[in-house]
């Protein structure tokens, strides 16, 4: 079943409020039309003179429990011989962000009853990543080598739509960056072509409410923290 926005009564503003990074999915499939509408509504997204460079990659069934099977093999492995993309945080932490992380961290290993020297259970938890999470659907996106800086804004706000579009329907996502070491891996396992780098995986499909880990909230900057105006 699919949920129409306006008889649940949802509008913009609960898309936006009450999107969260779901760790957590039920198994039941999501439908190739629902998925299709998903990313045709995202595709209004903005671009810099309308390049639209992004690409999507859709990976279901038996192809992504065998990229599963790849990723948590290589994870397992201490990563060795494998190399991010692409620089995904600061070469050096300091504050704020240093003490946002470590927040976010805290709280959410927290719910799942993991101390915070407990190597194994956090690396256990961490490969839960690269099953998405139990999700049925594994969406990565791809954008063209020769694209430049501007169009990786044009690619977040993309996939902003993804997963605002998706919780019209009663979908949940979870944005993640952790396939970024892993990318020949993913771009083998799903025949990606060369020209094409991998940016971004997601997960998606209908959220397991049992799951601790979707209990976690996390906290936003006052507004007056991060705007200036200037009269």
């Amino acid at each position: 079943m699919t949920a129409d926005p306006k008889a649940s009564g949802m509008t913009v503003r609960d898309a936006i409020l009450g999107r969260r990074s779901v760790r957590g999915f039920r198994p039941e499939p999501v439908a190739r039309e629902l998925l299709l509408d998903i990313l045709r509504v995202a595709s209004r997204s903005p671009s810099g003179t309308n390049l639209q460079p992004w690409k999507v990659h859709v990976c279901t069934g038996a192809r992504k429990d065998a990229l599963s099977e790849r990723l948590v093999a290589a994870h397992d492995a201490g990563g060795e011989g494998h190399e991010e993309e692409y620089p995904i945080y600061p070469a050096e932490w300091r504050e704020p962000y240093l003490s946002r992380r470590r927040a976010l961290g805290l709280g959410l290993y927290s719910l799942l009853g993991i101390g915070r020297d407990d190597k194994a259970a956090r690396h256990a938890h961490f490969a839960r990543n690269y099953r998405f999470f139990g999700a049925p659907v594994a969406l990565f996106f791809t954008m063209d080598r020769d694209m430049e800086q501007g169009s990786w804004l044009d690619m977040g706000m993309f996939m902003q739509n993804v997963m605002l579009a998706a919780r019209a329907h009663g979908l949940e996502t979870c944005p993640q960056q952790a396939f970024v070491r892993y990318h020949r891996i993913v771009c083998e396992v799903l025949e990606i072509p060369p020209g094409e780098r991998m940016l971004c995986g997601m997960a998606l499909g209908y959220p397991d409410e049992t799951e601790p880990a979707n209990r976690l909230h996390t906290e936003r900057a006052p507004v007056e923290d991060f705007v200036r105006f200037v009269e």
